[in-house]
């Protein structure tokens, strides 16, 4: 079958770059040596998407050429700016092998540039997939010579400093237990016996202190007490730096040629300066697969949140901390807390009269929205808090009413306030644990540091929601989304007489990760990839561009999947005789469908876009295929997928029954996914406050938000949903949509034509 690259109008300028000989024999060979070594046959996909790869990543030695070259600027002058680092976006179908193909065409360039690699993926099982077999694999069946490590948030890692704390049981401990709340617990037998396990697998150099490695499943509750985040950890003055899990690991990622993490730990790095945890922006080249979740990882990282009764009582928690830390005679360094006490006093009383005075006025907003509970989709992708809201208001283009605003800011003020107070605690604790004259004031200044740590980084978590509610946005920007929630599950601190009762939160997010991105990431890399086997949408990326904020010089290619979709699928679009817009009709046809549909000698996967539409019509149908159905709502994804491999083995008919997260990243090849079920055209929910505050603003620009983000992006979506059939060049099957909007609606033709060419039957005769 004739491989085809598919029409691609091009964005940016496309890259006329030369690479040196040596590195295009350095990736032919390799690439060669793989093939033969295991028997594989030579795509032309593949090695297109290796070439397209390494030619715009030589775009980095030229670029650095010029700047070599350019002349000196005369004295007073500002150095010349580097050319930006060539941005290049890769859409690699589902077969093209894209893994070999990005590693191929990006690390023999870095090599030869003396740059890093970060990989980085959107998934712990992809993540996983890269550092146990892909990676040793091309190592294994090739002379290309490379080192890698997988890089992992402080968190995964053990604190020898924590972990001594809780297992000398003494009196400083016994003091302090209560004050730590959830971040230490005084631990029971059980716990105390699992820590000295962990203890005695260390020092017999049997574990490296890495969650992920421990021998058996170890709950949250279990490890939360003996790790630290940054806020909490000491660094270079900790009496077990030399030892420690965490910097013993971030050396081996200094060291790596390539390093795989994930989005989150790029964005958490980048937002540190960059170079902090992975290799220094302008010394790396990134790599990120899976890349259409990196602009809405970028808006989460960046996003932020309070309660306000849980931040009166974190004052109030911050008061009796203080006062016994003033209290504690053995501690020597107090200088800031002594001197600042009468102030840090006046503006947690401050802000615990502005926070009262926000309640009723937030009150008052929240009783003029219509109650309603969370939108399945939202329920299907945020986390529990938040879908325990039961009412929500989002403001009309991220804009809070005067009152809030002018609350807001005097709240910055102060939470900015006693963060910095906080900040300066935490330096004279160190010093203490630097500079103290004996060894026991030195041990409870270490003990203190990473509770005023903690409240260091509460305040100033504070402080910045404070600051996105009290500030306008910049004109001509898309602005920030802002809302409010009723919680119906309280959220008190620990002790608090509140916890159990509602409370009000307070939410921001960016709308567009653009600014971001383009600030932290594509003005400051080496290079970088984007890819995965969906990121266009009605075959253009303008949605990336818009959502990334991509650079106008990136350079945009399609590489078509090898598989011949027209043969080896069916797309069905059965008559249902009513508008998916009515939930209870478009129900009950989907339930009086079903059965005609349905082969029970087939294993099926169902995706929804409602959880309510999915459990009513699991209701709805008979017990003989109730019984054979595996809901989403019942199992976690790696068991419910795993029973569903099982029935298939056996030979006994099994269907699932899934929401958005099943629409991709779930591999069922052959015989475990030959029918694939789409409830209804995945179009976003319309009161997800960001999206609805994003589709404000560009119909204020003068677009149409309809037709911009939501039909575009319900493509993206079907696409990856129907995606799911075909996973290896020998499968087989088909597809069918119970939604007539596709072949009804004006949009629809533009949606229906971006799907791959799979045979098509609408309306066709049913048993």
């Amino acid at each position: 079958m004739r491989l085809a690259l598919y029409p691609l109008q091009n964005h940016g300028r496309l890259s006329q770059f030369m690479l040196p000989d040596d590195v295009k024999n350095t990736i032919q060979s390799a690439y060669r040596q793989i093939l033969e070594n295991k028997s594989l046959t030579p795509r032309y996909g593949q090695r297109l998407m290796i070439a397209e790869i390494a030619r715009s990543l030589g775009g980095i030695a030229d670029a650095e050429k010029a700047a070599l070259q350019a002349p000196m600027p005369m004295e007073g002058e500002p150095d010349p700016e580097l050319p930006p680092g060539p941005i290049c976006v890769v859409e690699a179908g589902t077969g093209t092998g894209k893994t070999l193909a990005y590693v191929l065409g990006t690390l023999p360039v870095a090599k030869a540039l003396k740059k890093k690699v970060v990989l980085a993926t959107a998934t712990v099982a992809l993540q996983e997939q890269v550092t146990l077999k892909d990676l040793p694999d091309i190592k294994r069946y090739s002379d290309l010579e490379f080192s890698f490590t997988l890089a992992k948030g402080r968190g995964r890692y053990l604190c020898l400093s924590r972990l001594d704390m809780l297992l000398q049981g003494n009196a400083s401990l016994n003091a302090m237990a209560d004050l730590y709340g959830e971040v230490i617990n005084q631990p029971n037998d059980y716990a105390l016996a699992l820590y000295e396990r962990m203890l005695r697998k260390i020092n017999a150099g049997e574990w490296q202190g890495d969650r992920d490695d421990w021998e058996e499943l170890l709950s949250d509750k279990d490890w939360v007490p003996v790790t630290v985040d940054n806020g909490q950890c000491i660094g270079q003055k900790c009496s077990n730096f030399s030892n420690c899990c965490f910097y013993k690991a971030r050396e081996e990622v200094q060291k790596a040629d390539c390093v795989v993490a994930n989005h989150d730990l790029v964005l958490a790095d980048l937002a540190l300066g960059g170079g902090v945890i992975l290799p220094a922006p302008q010394d790396t080249i990134y790599i990120f697969d899976e890349a259409h979740h990196l602009p809405l990882k970028s808006n989460n990282h960046f996003a932020c949140f309070t309660r306000l009764k849980g931040s009166l009582a974190a004052l109030d928690q911050w008061r009796k901390t203080l006062g016994k830390l003033g209290g504690d005679s053995v501690v020597e360094e107090k200088r800031t807390l002594q001197r600042e006490l009468p102030g840090i006093d006046d503006s947690m009383a401050l802000a615990e009269i502005r926070l009262n005075e926000i309640w009723p006025l937030c009150e008052q907003i929240l009783q003029s929205a219509v109650p309603g509970r969370q939108s399945d989709r939202q329920s299907d992708r945020q986390s529990d808090s938040q879908r325990d809201q039961g009412l929500q208001h989002a403001f009309a283009l991220g804009q809070v009413p005067e009152p809030l605003r002018e609350l807001a800011v005097e709240l910055e003020t102060q939470f900015s306030r006693l963060a910095t107070l906080f900040q300066d605690i935490g330096n004279d604790l160190k010093r203490g644990m630097e500079e103290g004259d004996n060894v026991d004031a030195r041990q409870r200044a270490e003990y203190w540091f990473p509770l005023i740590g903690s409240m260091t980084a509460r305040a100033a978590a504070a402080q910045k929601l404070w600051h996105h509610f009290g500030r306008s946005d910049a004109a001509g920007e898309a602005p920030w989304a802002r809302w409010l929630g009723l919680s119906e599950r309280g959220f008190g601190e620990r002790g608090s007489s509140d916890q159990g009762s509602p409370d009000i939160t307070l939410s921001c997010s960016p709308v567009l990760a653009a600014r971001t991105l383009q600030e932290k990431l594509w003005s400051t890399c080496a290079g970088a990839l984007l890819t995965s086997a969906t990121l266009s949408a009605l075959g253009e990326f303008d949605v990336l561009r818009m959502r990334a904020g991509l650079p106008p010089h990136t350079t945009y290619h399609r590489i078509a999947s090898p598989f011949d979709y027209a043969n080896a699928a069916r797309f069905i679009v059965p008559k249902l005789n009513c508008d998916p817009a009515n939930s209870a009709q478009h129900t009950e046809a989907i339930i009086r469908l079903l059965p005609k549909v349905l082969d029970r000698n087939e294993g099926a996967l169902m995706l929804f876009s409602s959880r309510r539409q999915m459990q009513d019509v699991l209701e709805g149908l008979d017990k003989e295929w109730r019984e054979i159905i595996l809901c989403q709502d019942d199992y976690q994804k790696a068991q419910l997928l795993k029973f569903h491999r099982q029935r298939i083995d056996k030979g006994e008919p099994s269907i699932i029954f899934g929401l958005a997260s099943f629409a991709e990243g779930v591999d069922l090849p052959g015989k475990y996914c030959e029918h694939v079920l789409i409830a209804k055209i995945p179009f976003a929910v319309p009161n997800d406050p960001i999206e609805a505050t994003l589709s404000q603003w560009i119909e204020k620009q003068g677009g149409n938000p309809f037709m911009t983000l939501a039909v575009p992006e319900a493509a993206f979506k079907l696409v990856q949903a129907a995606g799911r059939l075909l996973r290896n060049e020998k499968d087989t099957g088909r597809i069918t949509l119970f939604d007539e909007r596709i072949v009804s609606k004006f949009y629809g033709a533009a949606i229906f034509n971006s799907l791959p060419p799979y045979r098509r039957e609408i309306f066709p005769p049913l048993p």
